[in-house]
């Protein structure tokens, strides 16, 4: 009778062991999960910050850029600002170490380094029509909101997005409890009660410039750089004849006012609403590391020799296979 019993104790034994090894092996895996992640993040914050210092060097460059630009100015007497100038050449996506092989000093292999893409541009934030001109000193400003209508007219917008935009932005500034928040970009016109369809029809003429303490509000479009559709909208003229100005400055750019008066109707009044230099730009800076992507625009002013960081967004995603 004794040997069933030992059988059975064995049985129990081996059954005992057999969960014992689960649980180690389950605990294992865990661990090994858990440190696998941890070196997985480790390395995606690591070249999330490569990205970013890599971007920054970039931006920094745009600056040089602009600061350039005006010094060129002062030295010609004569500032303007067109699309023929160096800062208005964008750069298309370019291997980061094509950079490096131009450097002399530099000798390493340039198949060596990873596989990163860098490309930007610098728009003229002038060269759209800034919505906060509606609203001034606490009221909408007629000649300003008429000019809106026209661009949405333009576009192809509801008739009474103009009037939501300035009533919106009215209130915003205003002191009432249930005041909106005040837009700082064009996306947080949703917060109005504009649609995503409008935002994306406005987004390449109009823009927002944020408010800054004792710096005016108001913002001269630059004729020599603004869509037809925003020269037509400020200027009550007809798209044709902007068109035509659009045209004439594209094979030499505007350096006096009157060269522009000359293209347009002799109605058509010149006033500080527009202008043939620019203050406002915005850089766009796009760098991508293997699967990863680090987007930045930065909203500056250049401010005489300084130029001025007013704003900056980052977006930082991982690429899908069919996008690398």
């Amino acid at each position: 009778m004794a040997r069933p019993a030992r059988s059975a104790q064995r049985g129990a034994a081996l059954l005992v062991a057999m969960v014992l090894l689960t649980l180690v092996a389950t605990l294992a895996a865990g661990m090994v999960w858990q440190q696998w992640r941890a070196v997985q993040v480790e390395i995606a914050e690591r070249g999330r910050a490569q990205l970013a210092w890599i971007l920054n060097g970039a931006t920094d460059w745009a600056r040089l850029i602009l600061r350039e630009d005006l010094r060129a100015d002062m030295q010609k007497n004569q500032q303007v600002d067109h699309l023929n100038e160096p800062w208005a050449q964008p750069l298309a996506e370019a291997r980061l170490s094509t950079f490096l092989s131009a450097d002399q000093n530099n000798t390493a292999d340039s198949d060596a380094g990873p596989d990163a893409f860098l490309a930007g541009e610098i728009i003229d934030a002038q060269s759209r029509y800034n919505l906060r001109n509606v609203v001034a000193n606490g009221q909408i400003v007629p000649a300003e909101l008429e000019a809106l209508k026209r661009l949405c007219g333009l576009l192809g917008l509801p008739d009474d997005l103009a009037s939501l935009i300035a009533n919106g932005l009215l209130a915003a500034e205003g002191s009432a409890a249930d005041a909106p928040l005040l837009p700082m970009q064009l996306d947080d016109l949703a917060w109005l009660g504009v649609d995503a369809a409008s935002i994306e029809r406005l987004r390449p003429v109009a823009w927002l410039l944020p408010a800054q303490p004792g710096a005016p509000v108001a913002a001269a479009i630059n004729l020599n750089t603004a869509p037809r559709e925003v020269i037509a909208a400020v200027l009550g003229i007809d798209p044709g004849t902007a068109e035509r100005l659009v045209q004439t400055r594209q094979r030499q750019p505007l350096l006096l006012m009157d060269d522009a008066k000359n293209l347009l109707p002799s109605t058509v009044v010149l006033d500080n609403r527009v202008a043939l230099h620019s203050a406002y730009f915005e850089v766009r800076g796009r760098m991508r590391l293997d699967d990863r992507l680090l987007e930045e625009r930065s909203l500056v002013r250049r401010d005489g020799p300084n130029v001025v960081t007013l704003q900056r967004w980052r977006e930082h995603r991982v690429l899908p296979p069919a996008s690398r």
